[in-house]
């Protein structure tokens, strides 16, 4: 499978009113983006960490009425700090809202200050990631059982790296998997995936891969896309989201469609 570049923008909601971030939304669809992100944390990741800060869920559900055209979603939403039918619920909603524009990302949950302010049980990396992979299967379970169904077979981004489990995952329930690698990395891993992908019967073209990217795209995303990625995510933190930088990747990503 000859997947298209596809470029997505990461609208950090930190350290800016809600009206930059609805701006920013604006301005990145009408650039190009293919899909637009937030993320799903209760604090700042940078700069203040008591700075500014918005919740993610409801976030998108207002950007499911603000835009027409690009894929929304969350990189990624954390697995730990919501009941798994209940998510999917949240999802199905999103996605009617969305017209069926809805990527589902989901991780196992890293932030421990989200965990401890809120009253989450932390737990270990592996306990964490346990629990993704009891909540996976009750999120597609639940899909299928709810009414309205969703209006397509929700995309089901998964983050991270883990060779034992997360790539698992990947392999079992995902149609995106996004890495957060150098090209080298992505290239191991990639191979680990694919293992994965043969012992439990999947086509491992069926994944899109998608990674974060920084720079100039005539180098980092020549080496990225060599590498196996075709969906680039490029962040932006608030309060200016300055949209410059993405403009330069959707500029590559239009010569890449042309063969250029």
């Amino acid at each position: 499978m000859t997947r298209p570049v596809r470029i997505g923008v990461q609208i950090q909601p930190q350290h800016g009113d809600y009206s930059d971030i609805r701006r920013a939304v604006a301005a990145a669809e009408e650039a190009g983006a293919d899909v637009i992100f937030n993320w799903d944390h209760f604090f700042p990741l940078s700069g203040d960490p008591d700075g500014k800060h918005f919740e993610c869920w409801t976030m998108l559900a207002a950007w499911a009425e603000a835009t027409s055209r690009a894929e929304i979603g969350a990189l990624v939403t954390c697995n730990s700090y919501r009941n798994a039918d209940l998510l999917a619920d949240m999802a199905r909603t999103v996605d009617h809202i969305s017209g069926g524009r809805l990527i589902l990302g989901i991780g196992a949950g890293w932030f421990q200050r989200d965990y401890d302010e809120y009253g989450y049980q932390f737990g270990t990396v592996g306990s964490r990631l346990d629990a993704l992979g009891e909540a996976l299967p009750r999120i597609e379970a639940r899909w299928r059982r709810l009414h309205p169904v969703p209006t397509r077979e929700i995309p089901v981004l998964i983050g991270g790296g883990g060779e034992r489990k997360t790539l698992r995952f990947v392999a079992q329930h995902a149609t995106i998997w996004h890495s957060f690698s150098n090209a080298p990395t992505l290239v191991r891993k990639s191979a680990v995936l694919a293992d994965w992908c043969r012992k439990l019967g999947r086509d491992l073209a069926d994944i899109e891969v998608s990674t974060g990217v920084r720079g100039d795209p005539s180098v980092a995303g020549e080496e990225l896309l060599a590498a196996g990625a075709t969906l680039f995510t490029i962040g932006r933190s608030g309060p200016a989201y300055d949209m410059g930088v993405v403009r330069d990747w959707i500029a590559w990503r239009d010569d890449q469609r042309r063969g250029l």
